[in-house]
Order: C-alpha cells, then structure tokens, then sequence
C-alpha cells in the first residue's frame, strides 16, 4: 500500500502572519441587522454548474483567481467592531489590488477556532465581531466585482481546525487521529459541532447588505474543508475513500438542504499514487468528486516541493489528466484551487502552466497566495511581483474564453450599506407593541436530536415602526437554548424570550424583516416548531 509522503504544507506555515493585523481606520458606527421585502429576489446571479463546466449569466464562465487565505484577520481583532476590530481601509486596499491585477475569484478561510479572530471561539460559541469582518469583507469584494470561495475549516492545525473540534469532543488530533472527525461511530459530536458552525454561517445576515450569506451572489461556491483526506485508518480506506465519501455525502446534503443557491466544492488536494503526484490518502479524486452534492473538483498542485519534484511538462501532464477525468469521468468542472512554485523561475513556470490549462479545458484557478504585506517568501506574491504579468494574461484569456465580460454581483436588501450611529437606539428605549394580526414569525428548525438551530424571521406587517422588541415562545419539549446570535436570549422552563440586543437591530421598520438564530440542545424525539410567537404581547401569524 502506497503512503503519502510527508511534507509541510503552506497552511501549516502561517500562524506568524496573524501578529502582522493592526487597527486603524474609523468609519462607521454600529449596524442594523435587518432584510426588507425585497430579500427573497436578491439572489439574482449565482455562479452555476452548467454539465462540465461553470455558468454565468447564461454563458460558459472560466476565471483566474487566487487565494488570500488571512483576509480574515485584518483588523485589531480587539475593541469596536467598525473602527478597530476590522481594518476596513486594508481590507478595500487588498480588494482593489486583486481587482487591478484581474483576479475574479478569491478562495479564503471562514474558519478560526482562536481566540484572536476566532469565528469560533469555543464550542458552539459564535463571535458576532468576526463574522460582522467576514461581512465587510464580502461587500468590499462586491464593489470589486470579485465573487468568494469561503472555506468551512481546515484539515491542517492552523487557525485551530479539525483538531479543535476532537478536542472539544475529548479526543486527540493530529496524524493520524485526525481520522477520527470524518468518523460517526467514533466522533459524533464533531459531526454536529461542524453542522452547527456551518448553519451559523449560512444563515448570517450581512449587517451591511441585509442579505443572507446562503443568499448572496457575491459567494460563487462554498468548499467543505481545506484538504480533508482519511489516511491509515483501516488496511483499504487508502484507496476507497469510503468513510470520507460518507462524510461528504452527509454535509453535502445538509449544506444543500440549507442553500440550494451556491456550488458546493470538496477542497481535496488530488493526490493519488495513479497520478503520480502525492500518495493515497483515502481521498480518491473521481470516487469523492462523484457525490451528487458536489458541483465541481479541485486539486492543488505544488510541483517543485521535494515529494512531488516535478517538472514543467510532467505537471501540465498531471493537471490535464486532473480535467481530463473531471469532464469524462466526473462530468463536472475542475477547479485547481491552490498552487505555486518556489525556487525556479515563477514567472516562466506561470506563463508555461496558464498556458496549457487554458488549451486543455481547465475551467478555473486560484494561485497560492496573494499577500497584502510582508510576503512569504516560498509562495507569496505581492502587487508588483513579475509573475503577475502572466496571471493577468490568464485573466484575459479566462474572461474572454467567457463571452469577452464578468457580470458585475449585485444584491437588493432593504438595509443601508453604510449604516450610522443614529440608528441604534441605546438599550433603555421603550418598546412599542405592534397592532394585533400585523407581525408575522418564520422558525425554521434543523433537528439532529440531542441538537439543534432555530432559524427565526419575524416580518412587521403594519404600517409603523416597532421600536424595542421581545419575542416569545414556548418549547415543546425539553429543549435548553445554548447560544443565540442577532438576539439576546432568557429561558424559564419551555417559555423563551429572544430581545434586541442593547446596540443594534432594535427597530423593525413597517414592511421590513428581522431575523435571528440559536443552538439548542434537546431530548430526541421531542422538538417541533413551538404552537405560537407573541411580540411585545401581540400574536402573530406563524409562515
């Protein structure tokens, strides 16, 4: 049986780079959180799967893009959300380079479980201030014309990844015990903490855009994890790849099942000894590329490391045999969503590789890594760097190859994009009870059995404004909310009051919508949607 052989990848290598953040701009003061009527058409230009290849707008579309893996981590990481947490003046100065040098796609990390940055900061506890980054951050790719490819979490130790998760479930990471999180029997709890995070993000209210993340086009596709792989865990699983098809099969569907609007991808590597490239690492490239959930492959080529020791031609042959089984095999497009070279001529290496993945069909790519500052000097690449010249002839080819122009994203919502301090009213202002028959209440409920989320709109119907605002419900069960986001929570019993936080989403303006999320634990068998809403005291009328 063939192993993999050990090498040290790029993700492993940035943990430095997180102590380079710093504050600095001041703009705008605290946010509402609210979608209007016109939500449920904003998503107007989703990136598809057309058979074996990427559509836009109607036609083909093939893209250049890179990876800025850190973007999440610009900003203090400390202190207001708007001014200090987030560094909005890097973040639009990093997007309008990538725009400059023809970049249309950005693959990046929506995933930390640390406590500087951290998305997670410990199990099931969601960090409100990052996700608000990761919401600024998607609007300034909006205005640059860049769509997204977030990445759930990661199979390397940075930033925390899978590792984090088994140790919240009191068991060890690391290789191989790694292994364990794609394993039901032996980690069910990773399977739910995972499903959780994921269901946060997707329901997220962009508090700039009033747009749902699950809804918004700027995001071209999700990938589950930055290079999952199942290796040496049982004598066959190397090449069957069986327990990790099963745990793409599980999430694929679930994501789905929660946004039916956005391409799913794996985030596999594509090592394979049938390729020549890497080893068997339980993560067959056709067999987990064919899950009905899964829109497209990847792979991520890193020729000049030691294991590899490729040259040029023998990785055009690899990558072509990547495409060639992704649009015969597969039947689906071929994303090679990371890759770079060190030590040899880069610029040579780009023009030779960007060449030949346009002759052979390949539909998208995304280049290992574009630095904002202090570039890393084995793959980075910084504005100005001489490879660029290639990659933006790429660009031009990939853009032309698409009908000659990139559609612009757009989104309607009714929430400003540059909210103000004056629209947040301080925690003691009065509540104002809405007419009965004139709010509506959606919960939504994603159910595993001893967990569970709610996903809750509440829509102002009437004709005026209601300021300050309780809603409340009775469980049906033994239900014990454990975290709640967008709301401030109380629990008596069953009996459930969810208010406005003190700083934000404190109004809901006639004909607008409100929404909220929690976690939950819960007795198996005893959830359901709860028989009635009150707000402020008045009925209303369950959608």
């Amino acid at each position: 049986m063939s192993q993999s052989p050990a090498r040290t990848h790029p993700t492993r290598r940035r943990r430095w780079l997180a102590a380079l953040a710093a504050a600095v701009m001041a703009t705008v003061g605290a946010a509402v959180v609210l979608t209007g009527a016109n939500q449920a058409t904003a998503a107007t230009a989703f990136v598809q799967r057309c058979g074996i290849r990427f559509c836009l707008g109607g036609k083909d579309f093939y893209f250049a893009g890179t990876n800025t893996y850190d973007l999440f981590t610009y900003g203090a990481g400390s202190g207001d959300t708007e001014t200090q947490y987030m560094d909005k003046a890097k973040i639009d100065t990093h997007m309008a380079n990538l725009a400059a040098d023809k970049v249309t796609v950005l693959r990046l990390w929506m995933f930390s479980m640390e406590s500087w940055h951290g998305f997670e900061t410990a199990k099931g506890v969601y960090n409100d201030q990052q996700f608000a980054l990761f919401d600024y951050i998607i609007e300034s790719a909006r205005r640059n014309n860049i769509r997204l490819i977030p990445v759930f979490d990661n199979y390397w130790e940075a930033y925390g990844g899978i590792d984090r998760r088994l140790q919240w479930e009191g068991l060890s990471g690391g290789q191989p015990g790694r292994g364990q999180f794609f394993n039901k029997s032996k980690c069910p709890g990773c399977f739910t903490s995972y499903k959780n995070y994921v269901s946060h993000a997707l329901n997220r209210t962009n508090h700039y855009s009033g747009v749902k993340y699950k809804d918004d086009p700027t995001i071209m596709a999700w990938e589950l994890m930055n290079e999952p792989r199942y290796e040496n865990q049982t004598p066959n699983e190397n090449t069957s790849g069986t327990t990790l098809r099963a745990w793409v099969d599980e999430m694929g569907a679930f994501i789905k099942g929660i946004d039916p609007n956005h391409l799913l991808g794996t985030g596999l590597e594509g090592h394979e000894t049938r390729y020549g490239f890497g080893g068997d690492e339980g993560n067959p490239f056709v067999y987990i590329h064919q899950s009905p959930y899964i829109d497209f492959t990847s792979a991520h080529p890193y020729p000049t490391e030691s294991w590899a020791n490729l040259g040029i031609e023998q990785t055009k042959t690899l990558v072509r045999a990547w495409i060639n089984d992704s649009h015969t095999v597969v039947g689906k497009p071929f994303f090679m969503g990371e890759f770079n070279v060190h030590n040899v001529d880069r610029t040579a290496w780009f023009t030779a590789l960007f060449t030949d993945f346009e002759a052979a069909g390949g539909d998208g790519s995304a280049f290992w890594w574009y630095s904002a500052t202090n570039v890393d000097g084995k793959f980075g690449v910084m504005r100005g760097a001489p490879e660029l010249a290639p990659f933006r002839t790429h660009s031009a080819n990939m853009i032309t190859k698409s009908g000659g122009v990139v559609p612009s994203v757009s989104v309607s919502a009714s929430a400003s994009a540059s909210p103000s301090a004056s629209a947040s009213p301080s925690a003691s202002a009065s509540v104002s009870p809405p007419p009965a028959g004139s709010c509506t209440v959606h919960y939504g409920l994603s159910d595993w059995g001893s967990t569970f989320n709610g996903d809750v709109t509440i829509r102002n119907t009437g004709s005026t404004p209601i300021t300050g605002w309780a809603l409340r419900w009775s469980f049906p069960g033994n239900q014990v909310v454990t975290n709640m986001w967008n709301a401030v929570p109380t629990q008596s019993g069953k009996q459930v009051t969810a208010t406005n936080p003190p700083s934000y989403n404190t109004t809901i303006p006639a004909g607008a919508s409100l929404n909220f999320g929690f976690s939950a634990t819960s007795v198996a068998g005893t959830n359901g949607v709860p028989a009635t809403f009150t707000l402020n005291g008045a009925t209303c009328t369950k959608v």
